[in-house]
C-alpha cells in the first residue's frame, strides 16, 4: 500500500502546504460554527506553525546556539505565514479556478450636483 504522505514529503514546502490545506479544509466547518470566517485564517496559521515547528524539531534545526534561536523562531513564524497563505490560496484556486465569485456591487452613488436636478430642484450656483 502507498503512503500518500510521508515524513520526508511533509518536510518539504509542498508537503506542509498539502497537509495544512487538508486539515483546514476538513475541519473548517467546526471552526466556522464557533467563530467567524476570519478565524479560519488564524486556524490555518496555527496548523502551519505546528507543522513548521515539528519539522524543525525533527530535522534538529532548533539545536543552535542561544544567539541564533530568536532568528530561528522568527523564521519559523514567517515560514508558517507563507505555508498558511499558500494553503488557503491553493484551496481558492481549486474551488474557483476562474475567479468567478462575484463581489457585491455597491449601489450607485449620485453626485450631489445631479441629485437636485433629478428630483426637480434647482441648484444654486455661486
Amino acid at each position: 500500500m502507498y503512503n500518500f504522505l510521508s515524513v520526508d514529503y511533509i518536510t518539504t514546502f509542498a508537503g506542509m502546504v498539502l497537509a495544512v490545506a487538508l486539515i483546514v479544509q476538513f475541519t473548517k466547518s467546526l471552526v466556522k460554527r464557533l467563530f467567524s470566517d476570519r478565524a479560519v485564517r488564524i486556524y490555518a496559521f496555527i496548523w502551519a506553525l505546528v507543522f513548521v515547528v515539528a519539522v524543525n524539531i525533527y530535522k534538529g534545526s532548533y539545536a543552535v546556539k542561544g544567539s541564533e534561536m530568536p532568528v530561528k523562531i522568527l523564521l519559523s513564524v514567517v515560514n508558517a505565514i507563507i505555508v498558511a497563505l499558500a494553503a488557503i490560496g491553493g484551496y481558492e484556486v481549486v474551488s474557483d479556478p476562474h475567479a468567478g465569485k462575484q463581489k457585491p456591487v455597491p449601489p450607485e452613488v449620485i453626485p450631489a450636483s445631479e441629485a437636485g436636478r433629478k428630483r426637480g430642484g434647482s441648484i444654486a450656483r455661486g
